[in-house]
Formats: C-alpha cells, sequence, structure tokens
C-alpha cells in the first residue's frame, strides 16, 4: 500500500508550529487595528473572468483552475479535445479559479459592497492563496498572505502609515529588515526616457530580476523584448544607481526632468521620505530603482522588504493601485495596500528562534491522574483555575507518573500538581515547576495565584 503524501508545495503544520503561526498571525493583526484596519474574508474560488488578466500574462499561468462540476466534458466536441489546445480546453472546462492573491478579490469585493462601504475604507485579510509556482526554499504553492489595504483615499500619508505599519510588526517580532520602496511614476518616466514608453511593463518585470539574475541576464530579457540597443544603453546608469535617498533622488529628478510623470513620482517619494523622517522609524527606508514588482496594476508607490538576517525573497511586499477597481466597474477609487508573507516570514522567525515561550507553550498547567478518587478531587480545581484563564489538562489515564511527567517535559507544560491520598487529607496540593524541580505543598488558591503570575 503507498503511504499517503500531499502536494508538492504543500505543508502540514504540527500543533507546535501552528502556535508559531498564530503568534504571527495574531501580532500582525494586533497592529493592523492599531491603525484602524477592519478585517473580512472573501472565499477560496473566484471566477475566473475575476482572476484572469490582473496579473498578467505570467501570473496569468501561476493560476490554478478547477475544472467545472458535474459532466465537465459535455460541451467539448472530439476534435477540440485531440487538439488539446490547453488554454482553450481550460476556458471550456473551467469558470473558476482558487485566489492567486488578496487584492483582486478585495477589489471585487468593494465594488460589490460598495453600497454598504463608507470610504475610505481599512481592511484587512488573513487568508491561504494559491499559485502553479514551482515549489523552492522560501516558495510554496499553498500560502497565507495577511493583507492590509485602503481604497477610497488619494492621500500619502496611507503610504506612510502602511511603512509604519511595517516597522511595527517587525520591531515586534525582533527582525531587523530593509523597506525598500520606489515609484511606478518613475518608472514610467524612465520608460519614456529612453524612448521605450510602449514597453513600460516589459521593462519593469525584466528590472523586477535583478537582485535574482543579474544585470547580464536583465540586458538579455530586455533586448529579448524588442529594447534598442541605444535604449538598454541609456537604461543602465539608472538601474545601477548609487547614493543615499536624497542623492537619488535628486539624479532621477534631473534625468527626468522633461517628464511630467516621472516627477510627480519623485515628489511623492520625497513627501513619504520627508513624513517617516519626521515622525521616527527603526527600519531602514531605501529609495529602490530596481524594485518594480512586476504585478501590473501598481501605479504610485511600491514596497518591498527583505530580511537582513536570513537569505530568503521578499517578506512583505505591495503599493498604490489607483484603477483597480476600474476593471470591475467602479472607476476612481484610488487604493494602497501591503501583504505579509506569513510562511516566509515563518521560515524567518524559525531561522532566527525569536519565538518568545508565551507563544509555544500552550498548557500551563497538568494535574496527575492517580485515580478516580484523586480525580474528583483536583477537578473542581482544573475548572477553577480555566475560570481564571489558565490552560490546564487533566492527564485522562491513571498510567505509571513517569509516563504522565514525560507528557509535561514534552510539551513544554511548566507546571505539575499531584495529589495523592496525602494530600488529599490536608486538602492541599503539590505543585512541581517543572524548570527548575521546585515542588511546594499549596491551598488550591495559592496553586492558582502562582501559576497565574
Amino acid at each position: 500500500m503507498n503511504k499517503p503524501s500531499i502536494p508538492k508545495g504543500t505543508r502540514d503544520f504540527t500543533p507546535l508550529e501552528m502556535s508559531k503561526r498564530n503568534y504571527i498571525f495574531d501580532t500582525i493583526k494586533s497592529v493592523f487595528a492599531l491603525y484602524g484596519f477592519k478585517q473580512i474574508e472573501t472565499p477560496a474560488m473566484e471566477t475566473l473572468q475575476t482572476l484572469l488578466g490582473k496579473y498578467g500574462d505570467e501570473g496569468d499561468k501561476l493560476l490554478f483552475k478547477v475544472l467545472n462540476s458535474g459532466d465537465y466534458l459535455n460541451k467539448i466536441d472530439r476534435e477540440e479535445l485531440l487538439n488539446a489546445n490547453p488554454l482553450h480546453l481550460a476556458s471550456k472546462l473551467c469558470e473558476k479559479g482558487l485566489r492567486y492573491d488578496l487584492t483582486v478579490p478585495f477589489a471585487r469585493f468593494v465594488v460589490m459592497h460598495r453600497d454598504e462601504l463608507q470610504l475610505p475604507f481599512k481592511r484587512y485579510q488573513i487568508q491561504p492563496v494559491w499559485r502553479a509556482d514551482r515549489p523552492q526554499k522560501g516558495r510554496y504553492r499553498e500560502f497565507y498572505q495577511c493583507d492590509a489595504d485602503v481604497v477610497g483615499s488619494d492621500s500619502l500619508l496611507n503610504e506612510v502609515e502602511l511603512v509604519q505599519i511595517v516597522d511595527t510588526v517587525f520591531k515586534r517580532f525582533g527582525v531587523r529588515v530593509q523597506i525598500k520602496i520606489n515609484n511606478r511614476k518613475i518608472l514610467t518616466g524612465i520608460a519614456e526616457y529612453i524612448g521605450e514608453a510602449d514597453k513600460i511593463v516589459d521593462i519593469t518585470v525584466a528590472i523586477d530580476k535583478l537582485d535574482k539574475i543579474g544585470i547580464d541576464n536583465v540586458n538579455a530579457e530586455l533586448a529579448a523584448d524588442g529594447l534598442s540597443v541605444e535604449a538598454i544603453e541609456k537604461l543602465q546608469p539608472i538601474i545601477l544607481l548609487n547614493g543615499n535617498n536624497e542623492e537619488k533622488l535628486d539624479v532621477i529628478a534631473k534625468i527626468l526632468e522633461n517628464s511630467e510623470t516621472g516627477l510627480k513620482g519623485v515628489d511623492e517619494l520625497r513627501y513619504i521620505f520627508s513624513v517617516l523622517d519626521s515622525v521616527g522609524i527603526e527600519n531602514e527606508l531605501q529609495f529602490d530603482l530596481t524594485l518594480a514588482r512586476g504585478l501590473n496594476y501598481y501605479t504610485g508607490a511600491i514596497f518591498e522588504v527583505k530580511s537582513l538576517d536570513v537569505q530568503i525573497g521578499s517578506i512583505t511586499g505591495g503599493g498604490r493601485y489607483d484603477n483597480l477597481t476600474g476593471i470591475f466597474g467602479l472607476p476612481g477609487i484610488s487604493g494602497v495596500g501591503i501583504s505579509f508573507g506569513a510562511d516566509r516570514i515563518f521560515d524567518v522567525l524559525n531561522a532566527l528562534n525569536l519565538y518568545p515561550d508565551t507563544a509555544i507553550s500552550a498548557t500551563k498547567l497538568l494535574f496527575i491522574n492517580f485515580g478516580e478518587k484523586e480525580t474528583a478531587y483536583c477537578l473542581p480545581v482544573v475548572a477553577k483555575a480555566r475560570e481564571r484563564g489558565i490552560p490546564v489538562e487533566m492527564y485522562p489515564d491513571a498510567v505509571k507518573m513517569k509516563k504522565q511527567m514525560a507528557y509535561a517535559n514534552n510539551n513544554g507544560i511548566r507546571y505539575v500538581v499531584l495529589a495523592g491520598e496525602n494530600e488529599i487529607n490536608e486538602d492541599k496540593f503539590t505543585l512541581k515547576d517543572m524548570g527548575t524541580g521546585e515542588q511546594r505543598l499549596v491551598s488550591a488558591e495559592e496553586l492558582v495565584s502562582i501559576v497565574c503570575e
């Protein structure tokens, strides 16, 4: 009999791993709430009509499509099956797909619920997404995103707040990060400057890969996309720009002096840097011209966050998308958002061993089971401890004490309670601290107070 398995790029999570993941989700949720964001959820499946064409050609290829239920071959004739054109067949066989991210479903949500929403609307969403990507370290086919978005406001204060949220979250995790920021308007201005305005998407998709594939391969990709040798040469000093944020913005402003769009992008970044400088953030904020984020819907500021102490891909990203809801028939609503990659953050916190003890140990108190009489004596105190909010277990079987103590050790339970004949006669309990080995005889009230400390 074959051993059961799970699909590549997916994972099981043990209770310990779930404790760690919930620590991540709870930390991010608490910071979102600090800034006035409210939680929503959307279905795992969306119609392909909603999903297709929103992520560029590369993104469309990574969509997981869901076969129609029932006799899905009913409308396909034999000739179509024999020709086996995958895209054509998929359009006939599938009307739904698993969501690729949380932003496009959110845009659809805003359009469907616009009469109920008070703008600006600040929402957060923590749910799994699916991508038919090649699995590798830090990249999964099923993974969680933790998104925060604001729609219905053009103010750059929203961008400022999102950077503050990123800074606060990673400060709470104890992870040092670099927050990279760019602006799609600047990239549009650069495309105009090199004389390839219609190739903006090709240019940004290629530049986005600079860290992964290097300058030579980026140039080769640009040439393959039809950019002239002159345009590629003109691009080199721009994408390899050096200096601090202010110096780089000054150079770009000079290069783009004839581009209204490009200069608007420069002004937007100057404002964001200026306000963040006045309020102060702990992590480094870097203007990075090579940051392009290959998704087609970004129109303003774009963000990406890298861990400084663990080699892994982007752990947070996002940006401004002025026209996304227009795709669903609601033009003129601006939005900006960020997405925390919970699975990569999980890997980073594991690598740096940054989980607090309280996050990974659920049960705090274990009552040893000596038999029916002793259990009956303990159960009222078990109930009292739970009423006080202490996570408690009563070991269910009267087995050897060695086995019960091993259970406490293996599950990281700090306190163990022993109540045998002597304790019952004195109306007391023996409380053992598994960390120090210290034992003391205490009343029920004292027991609960000590464990509550």
